[in-house]
């Protein structure tokens, strides 16, 4: 046996027991839920009966454009805020600058339990900020918690702090010569950032969009503890079907429906990556 062989084999070898836990823990549950997804609830046929009803009925519809309008407006403002404050943060100087370096991240390490908490304890009706605009006169706050501008809040509290440091990483990469010779050709800050820095870092920035979306679209702590009754994400609303009406074979159709927005996501993300490693080689 050739010197060859036996790597192959060895190679072969140690990917073996990590395929057979992602195929366990992965891909059956996927088959599983697909195969849920195509009986009918009532005559146990096989059909895309749940998936019709998804789609017609109109609390169920409601549920699903609510939840792209909240995963799309939330992520397209995390990734905004989050490149504009890592940019701040690669070329910003002074004593701001050094301190949210330092801070930024601390949200990382909170709970989300208890974060979600700490935004209702905060942003309630009966919260210390109401109590505060109370001391000085101002009896109505409006409305934050139990409703979309909650979740928009906790959907930027829990991805901006995981997508600035992605950025903050990429962007730290940039060489500072570049940047200094970009500036002696008589480049303004938009042409420096357009034409050097937004191409040098923009793999880092598909990498943390599909974090964010696919953060957002599958989370249930906060949409369960702050979201509205209704409509709801389609997170919530698939534990409710499955655990409140036990109709399983409706809350498979809206696992897969789920997991095919985030496989397209990831779609788009392999191809941006592939092609770069096409353009290499």
């Amino acid at each position: 046996m050739s010197h060859s062989v036996k790597r192959g084999m060895l190679g072969l070898a140690l990917v073996i027991p990590s395929f057979l836990i992602l195929f366990v823990v992965v891909i059956l549950p996927i088959l599983y839920a697909v195969q849920e997804s195509l009986i009918d609830q009532n005559s146990g046929e096989f059909g895309l009966g749940n998936y019709i009803r998804m789609f017609t009925e109109p609390a169920m519809r409601t549920n699903i454009i609510y939840t792209l309008n909240v995963t799309l407006v939330s992520t397209v403002i995390a990734l905004l805020v989050s490149y504009a404050l890592a940019v701040y943060l690669r070329f910003g100087k002074g004593w701001m600058a050094r301190w949210i370096n330092r801070l930024y991240f601390i949200p990382m390490f909170v709970p989300g339990v208890i974060a979600t908490y700490g935004l209702i304890t905060l942003y309630s009706n009966h919260g210390w900020m109401a109590r505060l605009l109370l001391l000085i006169g101002i009896d109505t706050f409006p409305k934050i918690i139990y409703s979309y501008s909650g979740l928009l809040l906790a959907n930027l509290w829990f991805n901006i702090p995981f997508a600035t440091m992605l950025l903050s990483s990429a962007l730290a990469a940039v060489p500072n010569s570049v940047v200094e010779s970009a500036r002696d050709a008589g480049a303004s800050s938009l042409q420096l950032f357009f034409r050097f820095i937004l191409p040098l870092s923009y793999k880092t920035m598909w990498v943390a969009l599909t974090f964010i979306f696919m953060g957002i679209i599958g989370s249930f702590t906060a949409p369960f503890l702050i979201g509205a009754n209704s409509p709801q994400v389609l997170g919530v609303a698939m534990q409710q079907v499955f655990s409140n009406y036990q109709e399983t074979h409706t809350a498979s159709a809206m696992a897969v429906f789920m997991f095919l927005l985030c496989s397209v996501m990831g779609y788009f993300y392999i191809r941006t990556m592939g092609q770069d490693l096409d353009k290499q080689s």
